[in-house]
């Protein structure tokens, strides 16, 4: 089937937005796209408003979901927040997983994200026995995925160690498969089984929790399945003075250094988080194209800090965003927040383009997550479509340039979502989404652990 769209104004990657675009699907993809169509022809389908390509959120736990709201109530810190984390994690089992995944998916479908990179780590039940079928949380994270209509990557991870040297504690024990080559075996069996559930719409790739949780010998076999799957790799870097404390004690080296030296950094790799580097850690990934995923919102809500991004981005580090913990659900926050903490951390203003952080959230994300096919609206990519209302209380009188997606707008001015030609949200599911939300996670606090 063909479908014709004609848009009012749309961001098509570089510049300023296109005035009347008209953009023809068929078979999921872009078949053509034209600009300067002054009127919609009569078998259009007419977006008002500004439209842009789909959005990536290349790093979250869908499971966190649960917290928002309630990691609020008291002082605390980062590791204080942890154990609130952990009460979660200890709730859950298939079924309660793909009813919280896929109302948190829904809820990213509303906000404009077409893709999702799930760091999936809570693979096995409470007391560390793996399930009948050994891969039943990761494949229930496929299902809320296909359900909510976005696309995943679910980037299986390799957590084995409570710290470095030593074992899983707690609910830890649903994390680890023993060693990497349990890890591996699981992984494998996931790859054909994702695959077979959601066509293409599904990346395998994997994931190196962090140095803290995978010991420095078990991390070059994470990287080289990763490397003969050719599927994206993720981790978590530096986000903790702590965690940078720990690896110097234990390995002489910083994080960054103890990665390089294990062959993990990569055009294929995504450092998370990236925040306590210095100048050597940031060469070391920039020189290796290491993209590097910034969670603003996330980091923070948990005090982490605020990562270098620009000198990343100019040593050589594609920017990515994710919500992670899901404080907030809102690329168009994250986007804006990377130029903002940049602000505060120089008291200057000016570091990061509309466009740059536009191209961040969008082509530059979903690369990083293996679809290297979407986030652009051109021919032969993904037909993916994100439209914005451009008269809300937040959007108008704003120009509708790519400043006003990203230094104005937020989720809630998302009116209509496309992935892969098919509509799958519009501001009318709103109501239904948070109800949908609202009883899961209810239910879930109810629950005993």
């Amino acid at each position: 089937m063909t479908d014709l769209y004609w848009l009012e104004r749309a961001w098509l990657g570089d510049g300023d937005p296109a005035e009347g675009v008209l953009v023809t699907v068929a078979d999921g993809r872009f078949t053509g796209v034209e600009a300067g169509i002054a009127a919609a022809p009569e078998d259009a389908i007419r977006l008002a408003g500004l439209t842009i390509p789909g959005l990536a959120n290349c790093h979250s736990h869908a499971f966190h979901r649960a917290l928002r709201g309630r990691t609020q109530r008291e002082r605390g810190t980062f590791w204080t927040w942890r154990e609130q984390m952990y009460a979660v994690a200890a709730r859950l089992d298939p079924d309660s997983y793909y009813r919280l995944a896929r109302a948190t998916y829904r809820e990213m479908a509303l906000s404009g994200i077409t893709s999702v990179g799930e760091f999936h780590y809570l693979h096995h039940g409470p007391d560390g026995t793996p399930y009948d079928e050994a891969n039943a949380m990761g494949l229930a994270l496929v299902e809320a995925a296909r359900d909510a209509g976005i696309r995943i990557a679910l980037l299986d991870t390799c957590y084995l160690a409570a710290g470095i040297g030593r074992e899983p504690e707690g609910v830890q024990v649903r994390y680890s498969d023993g060693d990497v080559a349990g890890w591996q075996k699981r992984v494998d069996a996931l790859a054909t089984g994702a695959r077979g559930r959601a066509d293409d719409g599904v990346v395998v790739g994997a994931a190196i929790h962090s140095v803290r949780a995978v010991p420095r010998d078990q991390m070059p076999h994470v990287a080289e399945w990763a490397t003969a799957q050719e599927a994206p790799l993720h981790l978590h870097l530096s986000e903790q003075v702590a965690e940078n404390e720990a690896c110097q004690e234990a390995y002489a080296m910083s994080p960054t250094e103890v990665l390089a030296g294990a062959g993990v950094l990569g055009p294929r790799t995504s450092a998370v988080h990236a925040t306590h580097l210095s100048d050597r850690d940031i060469a070391l990934l920039g020189q290796s194209a290491t993209h590097a995923c910034f969670c603003p919102t996330t980091e923070r809500d948990l005090g982490d800090g605020i990562g270098p991004s620009r000198a990343l981005y100019g040593a050589g580090s594609p920017l990515t965003l994710g919500s992670d913990s899901h404080a907030v659900i809102d690329v168009f926050e994250e986007m804006r927040a990377v130029e903002m903490d940049e602000r505060l951390a120089t008291r200057a203003r000016g570091h990061w383009s509309a466009t740059e952080l536009l191209a961040a959230a969008t082509h530059a994300g979903h690369r990083s997550l293996g679809f290297d096919d979407a986030g652009r609206i051109a021919v032969g990519a993904r037909a993916d479509l994100v439209t914005l209302d451009t008269s809300s209380v937040r959007t108008a009188g704003t120009g509708s340039g790519a400043e006003t997606a990203v230094f104005a707008a937020t989720a809630a001015d998302v009116v209509q979502v496309v992935v892969d030609g098919r509509v799958v949200a519009t501001s009318d599911d709103r109501a239904q989404t948070g109800d949908e939300l609202a009883k899961t996670i209810d239910a879930l606090w109810r629950e005993r652990p």
